[in-house]
């Protein structure tokens, strides 16, 4: 029984392949920092791999969640992991005070709380609606959850708690939305997906909550797609537009390469949107990508439609 309960523990020791997926930084990334500024500081296992100890691990995930606010690592490697909490409290974006509804859904959360946390949920899906309930509950809620992980307030297992939670809930709700049948409304045919190795997949959801919403046809492949898979779905469901989600975890290159073979395997018509916090979004961007934010969906789909109405009189 001992063993049993000694094999349920969180582990002590990490592999570096255990720590590119929980933070997001690369292999190489690491072993470079573990040379020019002495962390991290692995251990070696009985077979002479890094094995990294957990409250390096945590120090790590605070690391990259400064790097996203825009700090440089020569700047920051130096100091504690409370340090780097302070910091990135600092310098997080929204400055007022978080709502008290979201403050009583974390509370739910962390108290394992899920069918009280589904319930209250539910009821402010019914009291704003789909758009409202993504935009002004959802987005700050799963920002305040990767936060709290983030910090060490919320283990793995309690941050997949709430994501199977908030799933059911907006699932539920999305399938319960008419499809536009309007005829004389052009609305776009969209299929939504991540790239592989991109496993986040509640930007996702928020986001074809808002494209149904919005009254667009949507097909969700989920996470983790293979490019041809997408072009062949695209092409299948006569998609006008692939949208894809990117969490800050994603690889500037690999995704900048990633929408290139996209783009050159679709129809030239179908155009390509993507939204998230990966680098590759905001520096730089491919000129055929759209890029834009969850407010964004709406006014994006009213913008398609114009255009493609546009086209339909010029052919007449």
């Amino acid at each position: 029984m001992d063993t049993d309960l000694q094999a349920l523990q969180p582990p002590s020791a990490f592999s570096i392949s255990d720590v590119e997926r929980d933070t997001g930084l690369a292999k190489e990334t690491l072993r470079v920092w573990e040379r020019r500024y002495a962390f991290p500081q692995p251990q070696r296992d009985a077979f002479g791999e890094r094995s990294y100890p957990a409250e390096q691990v945590q120090k790590l995930r605070m690391v990259k969640r400064l790097l996203d606010l825009g700090f440089r690592p020569g700047k920051i490697m130096q100091h504690s992991t409370l340090q780097l909490q302070q910091l990135a409290s600092a310098g997080a974006a929204p400055p007022q005070q978080a709502q008290p509804q979201l403050e009583h859904y974390l509370a739910l959360c962390r108290s394992h709380q899920m069918t009280e946390l589904g319930d209250a949920l539910r009821q402010a899906l019914a009291r704003l609606g789909l758009k409202a309930f993504t935009v002004d509950i959802i987005a700050p809620l799963t920002a305040m959850v990767g936060e709290a992980w983030a910090c060490g307030e919320l283990a793995v297992y309690e941050e997949h708690l709430y994501s199977e939670t908030l799933q059911t809930v907006m699932r539920h709700a999305i399938f319960s939305l008419p499809q536009q049948s309007n005829p004389s409304l052009r609305t776009p045919r969209i299929v939504l997906s991540t790239l592989p190795q991109e496993r986040h997949g509640l930007g996702l959801l928020m986001a074809e909550a808002l494209c149904v919403a919005a009254g667009a046809h949507c097909m969700s492949l989920g996470v983790e797609t293979p490019l041809t898979d997408i072009v062949a779905a695209a092409r299948a469901q006569r998609a006008d537009i692939v949208a894809l989600s990117f969490s800050s975890a994603s690889k500037e290159r690999q995704t900048r390469d990633s929408l290139r073979q996209l783009q050159a395997g679709l129809p030239a018509t179908v155009e390509v949107w993507a939204g998230g916090r990966s680098p590759a979004l905001h520096k730089r961007p491919p000129p055929f990508l759209h890029v834009l934010d969850l407010r964004q969906v709406e006014e994006s789909i009213a913008d398609w439609r114009r255009r493609h109405q546009a086209d339909a009189l010029q052919t007449h």
